[in-house]
């Protein structure tokens, strides 16, 4: 079975992307909705955060968003600190949910495929890049609450759209003028026939 990463910077449309998987009936694994149900439900994860950033990490089992938010965005220490605790946590969630898949081939997205360097496990990286002021609109229509320093806060953290293209083998455009579903079926029919090129 072959492992496909789906990256692309935030806002990008890789949920979107996903979702055309999906209806064609392609397991994925979504690394950042899995990240945020582990830090709440993975004992070993919410205590080693709770050790590190304090009780107060913590609003009874519920994670305290703003508050890790706030200690993660403006510490490049602290970033590091959490990822070294998650992306473990992720990596041992997303092995055991590959066992139980029967699919010529599974989908695994993540926003951080490339900067924490799982891309290096996989057997083929697809990225989905859009212009930087559309994907900015996306995640202002999408997460209203978040100020432009944030979301550009967030866009100067990831990986390069330049690396990304150089590291992925297939772009996808989703720049709103070309169609996902062809661009999208090209790499399923791929896929399907066994061949990794």
């Amino acid at each position: 079975m072959k492992i496909i990463g789906i990256t692309g910077g935030i806002g990008s449309g890789k949920s979107t992307v996903c979702e055309i998987f999906k209806t064609l009936g392609i397991p994925v694994y979504q690394s950042d909705d899995r990240a945020k149900f582990l830090m709440e439900n993975d004992l070993e994860l919410v205590n080693q955060v709770k050790a590190t950033f304090g009780q107060e990490s913590y609003d009874g089992s519920r994670l305290n968003r703003p508050y890790l938010a706030k200690k993660v965005f403006t510490d490049p220490e602290a970033t590091v600190k959490i990822n070294s605790m998650v992306h473990p946590a992720v990596r041992r969630d997303f092995d055991n949910w590959v066992v139980r898949q029967s699919s010529p081939y599974v989908i695994k997205e993540a926003a951080l495929l490339i900067e924490c360097g799982s891309y290096k496990n996989l057997d083929f990286l697809i990225n989905v890049s859009a212009p930087v002021q559309i994907r900015i609109a996306r995640i202002q229509k999408r997460d209203p609450q978040r100020s432009i320093e944030e979301i550009n806060g967030i866009i100067d953290k990831q990986v390069s759209e330049e690396k990304r293209i150089e590291l992925a083998q297939k772009t996808i455009n989703n720049d709103g003028n070309s169609l996902l579903i062809p661009q999208v079926l090209v790499i399923h029919k791929k896929f399907i026939k066994g061949t990794s090129q």
